[in-house]
């Protein structure tokens, strides 16, 4: 027999649905109640439950990374916005770069980088991260919803570490860029002290 307490409650939600239509047979084929078997329903539930729990880590991180920050006193801290009228997307904003993560199309995750610029100007270190980058989910052959990047497995957490590490380097590498010399010093002269040797 099955140990029970180790199934979520969000993972037993099926079988509460299949015993429905066992008691009401008519019912389900007239309402066609029987939509969670439907392959397009579970892409769209695993689609959300995947984004939720990518904004999760995300949140996590940002905590933990901008606990170092001082109220931005060393260093611009991390934002995570949800993005109006959707379901689950939401963006991470740092020194005027966003890296924006949507439900762009049916079974797909979306991330992207932008950077809020005024007329042409782009930085150097965010140049090669321009381009969209897609999850895709694939349904297994027990109905089972599994999300690939370039073919491989991933699951939430690796994504979430991957592009916040990349989010964090690139928000840092644009801001240094801007050629602000003071800010480096600054920053040399900090991490001295805090081994306990000075200018």
């Amino acid at each position: 027999m099955a140990n029970f307490k180790d199934v979520l409650p969000s993972q037993q939600g099926w079988i509460h649905e299949l015993a429905r239509a066992e008691i009401h047979p008519d019912a389900e084929r007239l309402l066609q109640l029987g939509r969670n078997f439907d392959p397009q329903q579970l892409v769209e539930e695993s689609t959300i439950d995947f984004l939720m729990e990518l904004r999760e880590h995300f949140n996590d991180f940002a905590r933990i990374f901008n606990a170092y920050s001082e109220n931005s006193a060393r260093f611009q801290e991390v934002k995570v916005y949800s993005v109006a009228q959707t379901a689950a997307d939401f963006m991470v904003f740092r020194n005027q770069v966003k890296l924006v993560i949507t439900n762009s199309a049916h079974g797909v995750i979306q991330l992207s980088f932008a950077q809020h610029t005024r007329g042409n100007l782009a930085s150097d270190a965010l140049e090669g991260r321009q381009g969209n980058q897609d999850l895709l989910a694939q349904v297994g052959p027990f109905r089972d919803i599994y999300w690939t990047y370039q073919g491989e497995k991933v699951r939430p957490e690796q994504v979430a570490k991957f592009y916040f590490s990349e989010f964090t380097r690139a928000t840092r590498e644009a801001r240094a860029s801007k050629g602000n010399n003071q800010l480096l010093l600054d920053q040399i002269k900090a991490l001295l002290q805090e081994k306990g040797l000075d200018l």
